[in-house]
């Protein structure tokens, strides 16, 4: 026995650097998100020497956090998702992956009398992380919100057969019930069929965007109920021009405009 202590200490130096444990990589993912897993991971890799491996946990990494951050930005909006079962789903992978592929060479490290960075560290390089990462996901929100003209929209349902009006951020609730009511006294929005409609402020115009069969795109019998239904709610908006488009499919595909 002494014979292998001897042995050990003669033939297996002391590891000099610090590394990141098993629970730090958990941790400190689960706080500060993927890049920082892949950060600890790197870094463990450039100490047990292997560099091509500290490379390509890189790249992953990346690809990894692009992927999950494009897909929670495809989730729509009215699908509720608790906060939590992100950082859970990256930590656990961060765990899988520490385990399989670093779990021998930390506990060999650490046997070896090799020393770990310590939790403020590990705290301090996650909120780094998180910084990061919500400060790139806010730019992206505000580069998209800044080419889409910096408008949201909203939906209200209005009536018995919900009839639905979405609008725009720069139309306030308020001009959109106006919209709802002049719909109804024009019979418009009746006990019948629900209709949906899309409403936008340009200038001082209302412009309303109205689905309707492709028919009235050369037909202007089949058009005029829509010319008569915008006559009719321009006598409830004496300040605010009323435009009609007609629309078939996607809000894109205007067959006729009516002003």
């Amino acid at each position: 026995m002494e014979e292998a202590i001897i042995e050990k200490s003669v033939f297996e130096e002391i590891p000099t650097e610090k590394i990141y444990t098993e629970k730090a990589i958990t941790v400190g993912t689960f706080l500060g998100g993927p890049l920082v897993a892949g950060y600890f991971m790197a870094e463990n890799f450039k100490v047990f020497g292997d560099f091509n491996k500290a490379r390509k946990t890189w790249i992953i990494t990346i690809l990894a956090t692009i992927f999950i951050f494009g897909l929670i930005f495809l989730i729509p909006e009215n699908i509720n998702i608790p906060n939590m079962i992100f950082p859970i789903i990256y930590m656990g992978i961060a765990a899988y992956f520490t385990k399989q592929y670093q779990e021998k060479q930390i506990n060999k490290h650490i046997e070896n009398g090799g020393e770990h960075y310590n939790w403020w560290r590990t705290i301090l390089i996650s909120f780094i992380g998180i910084s990061v990462l919500l400060g790139a996901i806010f730019s992206i929100s505000f580069l998209t919100e800044t080419v889409n003209g910096g408008l949201t929209e909203s939906t209200k349902k209005y009536g018995t057969m919900n009839h639905e009006i979405a609008y725009q951020s720069n139309i306030n609730e308020n001009e959109a019930d106006r919209i709802a009511t002049a719909f109804e006294k024009t019979a418009f929005f009746d006990d019948s069929i629900t209709k949906y409609v899309y409403l936008e402020k340009i200038d001082n115009n209302y412009e309303i965007s109205i689905s309707c069969n492709e028919s009235v795109k050369d037909d202007t019998a089949a058009a005029q109920p829509f010319v008569q239904l915008r006559n009719d709610m321009q006598k409830h908006f004496p300040d605010n021009k009323i435009i009609l488009k007609l629309v078939v499919d996607n809000l894109d595909n205007v067959v006729r405009r009516i002003e």
